[in-house]
């Protein structure tokens, strides 16, 4: 295999790849140059600095894999790669010691108030008195997320005596008491917790999941760190509560503008910590993902699958031209399954109707369903390869069934997800866009996308007036609406397709409101 290096990366990782491929490094390779020469490469290495475009790809005629050394891909294409069956991947975990080592480099300096002590030497003062400060040792640590990098804070922060609780409401039990913590609900963590670390993906769900109500359950001397994304702490909320000693200080390496603004209030105090999104920038970082790249190259080599492929993994063309229609479908389905339903989810159960039930090897949809489960509550990015590993580690259990009849339909498929109290279904084709026809064995006609909101109701008069007026009062503009019933005066359920995302606070009152039974926001 004749592999392209576009990029700069460690030397380990070129040399590991020397051994089985013909390696050719030119980092300063022009865009156009790009174009004139991909042809001749089966493989690609880059970072962030070249951009693997549709044009690129469609020149690529004997690529078979693009790898990115790191975790964001925003410079390749995917859809382009898939539709032309060009495996993509990263390299996920080369961050993980990297970003969990940072977060206990805040944790210390918040302790020992390091950063400040450090600035009033280097001004020629020397005040002890003012630099008191406490022991990690017998404190409780609240992590609120407990993947990849949030277990490696949780195994660093055992070294150091210290209990710990999870906030994790996708982790089962089991896995949680293998590693020795006590999984508990949000409010137990932040009103428990001494110290507090973010490792969660910033979703709809997260966003703004601290603020002003969080802040006053935390204890005054609670410290709180974020190593994961900008947004999920509301920085408002966050300079109210160290202004006025609510909690103990803050570390942010992420926010929700970067870089921050040049008159950021929170500049004005000393009882944050604040540094410039650098996390997962070690050179042993770089090191690792220059090597798991490589492997990844290796593997496909070797004639297997790479552990870190992002979009579909390779299959007959035919094969291929007939399910590519329906994965979108998938995803949004599994996307609407996981954000619609109450609970930590256990079983998945995936049903293939009319043409699509005489497939022999649906696989690819299969995988695409949980990928749009699982990506809204992870951390770090699940995809067509590790998906159904993935969901068997959190101990969800995946059925799949098949059935003639379309239902009128060509093909139709149908995804429920089911928890210990709850159980949630849709049910989709594809026309000219991705539709689900039914919900909950409603019948309805909705498009998936966008901010969406559903509300489960008892079907009596007033009752759809009362949700759009508290709509209203927020200034949440509908722009399609759709009803279903099983029986007048029984339970309804209203899909609602809204111009902007749904406040928190405003799905809360809705949830309030006499006659609803439950209401969730969406985003697709």
């Amino acid at each position: 295999m004749k592999v392209l290096i576009a990029d700069a990366i460690n030397e380990k990782g070129i040399e590991n790849l020397k051994e089985y491929a013909d390696v050719v490094v030119n980092t300063d390779i022009s865009p156009e140059e790009l174009l004139e020469t991909i042809h001749e490469y089966e493989g690609i290495i880059v970072r962030s600095r070249t951009k693997v475009t549709r044009e690129v790809i469609e020149k690529a005629d004997n690529l078979k894999i693009i790898a990115r050394a790191g975790v964001g891909v925003d410079n390749i294409d995917l859809d382009a790669a898939t539709e032309k069956g060009i495996m993509v991947v990263n390299s996920p975990e080369s961050t993980s010691i990297t970003v969990a080592e940072h977060t206990m480099g805040l944790l210390l300096t918040l302790a020992r108030k390091l950063s400040i002590a450090d600035k009033s030497v280097k001004e020629g003062k020397w005040e002890k008195k003012k630099f008191m400060g406490v022991e990690l040792r017998k404190k409780t640590l609240g992590v609120i997320g407990m993947g990849r990098i949030g277990s490696q804070v949780i195994n660093r922060c055992k070294a150091f005596e210290m209990d710990t609780i999870a906030y994790d409401p996708y982790l089962p039990e089991g896995v949680a008491a293998q590693m020795g913590v006590e999984l508990t609900d949000l409010e137990s963590v932040l009103k428990r917790s001494d110290f507090i670390t973010i490792h969660v993906p910033l979703t709809p769900e997260t966003k703004h999941l601290i603020s002003t109500d969080e802040f006053e359950m935390m204890k005054d001397t609670a410290f709180i760190a974020n190593c994961a994304r900008g947004g999920i702490i509301d920085e408002e909320a966050l300079y109210d509560a160290l202004v006025n000693n609510k909690i103990g200080g803050a570390a942010l390496d992420v926010y929700e503008e970067e870089p921050p603004a040049e008159d950021s209030k929170l500049f004005e105090l000393d009882n944050i910590v604040l540094t410039p999104h650098i996390a997962a920038s070690t050179k042993e970082a770089q090191r690792d993902a220059a090597i798991i790249v490589a492997d990844e190259i290796i593997e496909l080599i070797n004639g297997s699958t790479p552990q870190n492929v992002l979009n579909m993994p390779r299959m007959d063309s035919n094969t291929y031209a007939e399910l590519a229609p329906y994965v979108d479908l998938c995803e949004k389905l599994g996307s609407f399954i996981s954000q619609a339903v109450n609970g930590k989810i256990k079983e998945i159960e995936i049903i293939y109707g009319g043409n699509l039930s005489e497939i022999e090897n649906v696989e690819m949809l299969t995988r695409t369903v949980l990928k749009g489960v699982l990506n809204p509550i992870l951390g770090s990015p699940v995809n067509a390869v590790n998906a159904q590993l993935v969901a068997k580690s959190r101990g969800i259990v995946v059925t799949e069934g098949r059935r003639d009849d379309g239902k009128g339909y060509d093909s139709l498929i149908k995804v429920t997800g089911k928890t210990e109290n709850d159980k949630f279904s849709a049910e989709g084709t594809k026309l000219h866009d991705s539709k689900i026809l039914k919900v909950n064995d409603y019948w309805v006609d909705v498009k998936p996308e966008g901010h969406m909101f559903i509300a489960k109701y008892e079907d009596v008069p007033g009752s759809i007036g009362k949700i759009g007026t508290k709509l209203g009062e927020h200034n949440v503009n509908i722009g399609v609406m759709q009803v279903g019933r099983d029986e007048k005066g029984g339970e309804a359920i209203m899909i609602l397709t809204l111009d902007k995302e749904i406040p928190k606070d405003v799905i809360k009152e809705i949830q309030a409101l006499d006659n609803v039974f439950d209401a969730v926001g969406l985003e697709l």
